[in-house]
């Protein structure tokens, strides 16, 4: 069996999931999401405007911190994740990238309707000269067919785009239409190959694992699935999967999840967004434990001072079955004495 690529995992929370919050993320907002982003290993994390550099106005809505200000704040704290910008020619332009790449901005994606690529030479070719790295971003994909895709793909290539993306903008495609086209591109480009997955039709994680089986290498998300129309594949969740299926990746799990839960959240509610995380149904899911053990595994996690997923773990490695609750006794001693 080949050796399964690196998959490398860009978080939009800060550019996609700023339409959640009307674009109202703060430079202190965006310095803690994205210290924590990083420390759960993301290898790309986006910031700005939910419509890219210079998106606020009277059309995209207007932000409440000009998009440098963030970008400056991330730069601050990010040393090892790449500082990612959005860039939709006709909204922003290269000098606004130009000063984006001045407050600290390191790649960038340069995104164009499907059948427009050609926008987009003057904006890569700039960023390449910039020194950063940079992305092409085909969005709206379901709106043409897989010969014309890779013909605009082929474009952006030769513009000297280091990635190109096959994006679901509107949420509109199912696993077989994201296969054929990023099989499409990776048969005929010789960059890699990205996946930007909307949730409208619940399809986003499913969509971003039909991206990595035709050959994409580069998939996106955001933590609790924040994003435009029903939202992204959320960053915990595709960790926890790519986990499962034994995928080469820089994601720590817990760390996501301790990112959305105990600091995204608080943010939320501090703009008067009342969202919640499901963690602990995807745990159970990820461990393989059977949904009764929770309210028993949650105590025991109090009582012995430990981690409750960390019990959910040893469960499942154990495959306890309905009647086997008294283990959970044992397992929580034993964590608590290492």
């Amino acid at each position: 069996m080949a050796k399964m690529s690196k998959i490398i995992l860009t978080d939009t929370t800060l550019r996609d999931g700023n339409h959640t919050v009307s674009h109202q993320f703060s430079p202190d907002d965006v310095a803690k999401v994205a210290l924590g982003l990083q420390g759960a290993g993301i290898d790309l994390i986006e910031i700005g405007h939910g419509d890219g550099l210079t998106g606020s106005s009277i059309n995209y809505g207007f932000s409440k911190y000009d998009d440098f200000s963030t970008i400056k704040a991330a730069a601050e704290v990010l040393t090892t994740s790449k500082l990612t910008v959005l860039l939709l020619p006709g909204i922003g332009t290269v000098k606004a990238l130009e000063q984006a790449h001045k407050y600290g901005a390191k790649a960038v994606r340069v995104a164009t309707h499907v059948t427009e690529a050609d926008v987009s030479a003057q904006h890569i070719k700039a960023a390449k000269e910039m020194g950063l790295f940079t992305v092409g971003f085909l969005m709206m994909s379901h709106m043409t067919d897989v010969d014309r895709l890779v013909e605009e793909a082929l474009k952006m290539e030769s513009y000297g785009a280091d990635v190109v993306y096959v994006t679901d903008s509107a949420g509109a495609m199912v696993p077989s239409q994201v296969a054929e086209k990023v099989a499409a591109l990776k048969n005929n480009l010789k960059v890699p190959i990205g996946h930007h997955a909307h949730n409208n039709l619940g399809c986003a994680i499913a969509n971003n694992l039909a991206a990595i089986d035709a050959g994409a290498t580069y998939v996106d998300s955001s933590l609790m699935g924040l994003g435009a129309g029903a939202g992204n594949t959320s960053t915990e969740t595709l960790i926890a999967v790519l986990n499962k299926m034994k995928h080469d990746h820089r994601g720590d799990l817990y760390k996501a999840m301790d990112v959305s839960k105990d600091i995204l959240v608080p943010i939320l509610e501090s703009k008067g967004l009342h969202l919640s995380t499901n963690h602990d149904s995807m745990m159970l899911g990820y461990a393989g434990v059977y949904s009764s053990f929770l309210l028993h595994s949650r105590r025991a996690s109090e009582r012995f001072d430990v981690d409750v997923r960390d019990i959910l773990l040893e469960l499942g490695k154990r495959k306890v079955v309905g009647g086997q609750e008294d283990w959970i006794i044992d397992i929580a001693h034993g964590l608590s004495t290492r």
